[in-house]
């Protein structure tokens, strides 16, 4: 809720609804403080109204930028990093991981077991080979060749 200052000056300046407006004189004509208090800002309010705001020269605008262009604008610093000291940190992290691995490769066991590949390389392809499994392929291919063709075509169309 509103302090009592906050309503009156509310009150001055006209911001309230009809029923607040009432409230706020009924407080008035009811209590003395109140009444005192408002007399008081209704006085601030006429002194804040004979004030003559300062404002700036025509010219301020154009004297701030004058301004401002001439302070030099901040370079970004451009620090040179020493290749020397990049190979050197690559070179080491390399070394490292070799190290490791190698490690690694050392204290392994590694033994694969028996592997026995017996394939039969002796297949019939005349019984995969038949005349309906290569009119499929030749249709797929045909069927391919026509959207390759189509598309060809309709960007030459839009092209020109």
């Amino acid at each position: 809720m509103n302090t009592i200052e906050q309503q009156l000056w509310d009150y001055i300046d006209g911001n309230l609804d009809e029923s607040s407006k009432k409230a706020i004189e009924e407080k008035i004509a009811l209590n003395a403080e109140v009444k005192s208090q408002y007399e008081d800002l209704l006085k601030l309010n006429l002194v804040f109204d004979g004030l003559d705001l300062d404002e700036p020269s025509m010219s301020f605008t154009r004297n701030v930028m004058e301004s401002v262009a001439m302070v030099p604008a901040p370079v970004a610093m451009k620090t040179k990093v020493d290749k020397k000291i990049i190979y050197g940190i690559s070179g080491f992290f390399v070394i490292s991981l070799l190290a490791l691995l190698g490690y690694v490769f050392y204290n392994v066991s590694l033994e694969l077991p028996k592997f026995d590949l017996k394939v039969n390389l002796d297949f019939n392809l005349e019984k995969y080979i038949t005349p309906a499994a290569i009119y499929t392929f030749l249709f797929a291919d045909l069927v391919i060749g026509l959207i390759f063709l189509d598309q060809f075509l309709r960007k030459k169309i839009a092209q020109k």
